[in-house]
């Protein structure tokens, strides 16, 4: 007789209800696995991971408000053993090195066929690990800068704040800074990264998975 499988109790984040309807019917048909709670977004999740403690979060990256990434930091920090799965649209080598450098174990695309997501479950649950074969190659394709890799923490948070559009009275009001810190904080990452207009740091944002398109 085969022994039970172990019961994982997931939360699951994605802006999108549809999206998140659909994975759990998914989930619910994987012995052992329930999802208990579902976000949609990165505060939300995070209230959720703290009062619930779950085994496994699935989480989007791109999200209103707090993103993946920073939930995805913010969770590994505060609950290290609830393991955390990407489920995302993008497939660029950067987004999977930034959530993994903030905690993540898996990364998994959401056009995977149905059976990779309890493959995934899975692997992540007994070996630590999982990446969708797309992503596995990515990784061993040589790879440009990430965004952390270029920026400061403070720049990537303010670019990030630019790329949405907002003037530097907002975001020196929102990070509690002086509006002359902010411009002296764009004109350092407008040198860094050698673009000279809002628009092009917009693309850069986008390109680098900071911002939605």
């Amino acid at each position: 007789m085969s022994p039970t499988p172990q019961h994982v109790r997931v939360v699951l984040a994605d802006d999108h209800e549809l999206v998140r309807s659909g994975i759990k019917a998914l989930l619910s048909m994987v012995d052992g696995v329930e999802v208990i709670a579902e976000a949609s977004d990165g505060s939300e999740l995070i209230t959720l991971v703290d009062s619930l403690t779950p085994d496994l979060v699935m989480t989007d990256i791109s999200m209103p408000g707090m993103d993946g990434i920073t939930a995805i930091a913010e969770i590994h920090k505060r609950h290290p053993q609830v393991k955390l799965l990407v489920l995302s649209m993008y497939d660029t080598v950067d987004f999977v090195k930034r959530a993994v450098a903030n905690g993540a174990c898996g990364y998994l695309m959401k056009d995977a066929p149905p059976f990779e997501l309890e493959q995934a479950v899975r692997s992540v649950m007994a070996t630590g690990s999982y990446y969708s074969p797309v992503i596995a190659q990515r990784l061993l394709q040589p790879s440009e800068p990430t965004a952390d890799d270029e920026l400061t923490t403070r720049q990537v948070e303010i670019l990030k704040l630019i790329a949405q559009g907002r003037a530097s009275k907002e975001i020196a009001f929102q990070l509690g800074l002086s509006p002359k810190t902010v411009d002296v904080h764009r004109a350092r990452i407008m040198d860094r990264l050698q673009l000279n207009d809002i628009a092009s740091l917009t693309l850069y944002a986008v390109r680098k998975g900071l911002v939605k398109p």
